[in-house]
């Protein structure tokens, strides 16, 4: 059966965020009723092409459960990215999580670079110039929208 398993058994509170480009950490919570020897697993597949992949770095809580994975190397693709957990137990079987996920949705964009000033002391103004910050997935500069605070002291 497809929800086969105890009630409150899967995990909750799924989240994942990709940052510095390549990396996404992904967390969750224990299921409020599941046994207290319960370990739970994460797989994700980015997209039908490939193959699924299990975490390789769990984090662990105080009782060496897994509650998160960091993965190195993701890319983003055009496809929803589809990540299950599963668990195991001696007491009882343990329903599992599934979600499909935009990864452009969850990355955090590095801040823009080489931000440079150049002001006159007449009326001109200043001048600021900056580089797109750094993205696995977006290809044009144009994408992007930036807001300038100037801050007079």
């Amino acid at each position: 059966p497809v929800f086969a398993g105890m009630n409150g058994s899967a995990i909750e509170n799924f989240s994942c965020v990709i940052y510095n480009i390549f990396l996404m950490n992904c967390t969750w919570q224990a299921g409020r009723d599941a046994p207290a020897d319960t370990q739970y697993f994460l797989y994700w597949q980015n997209s039908r092409d490939e193959e699924e992949t299990e975490c390789e770095l769990y984090m662990k809580e105080e009782n060496r459960r897994n509650t998160g994975c960091i993965f190195q190397n993701v890319s983003i693709g055009t496809e929803k990215a589809y990540f299950l957990v599963n668990g195991s137990s001696k007491d009882s079987l343990i329903q599992f999580y599934d979600e499909y996920i935009d990864l452009y949705k969850i990355e955090i964009l590095t801040a823009p670079l080489n931000v440079t000033a150049h002001c006159t002391r007449d009326s001109a103004g200043c001048i600021i110039t900056w580089h797109p910050p750094l993205t696995s997935h977006v290809e044009k500069g144009k994408c992007f929208q930036y807001e300038i605070s100037i801050q007079n002291k």
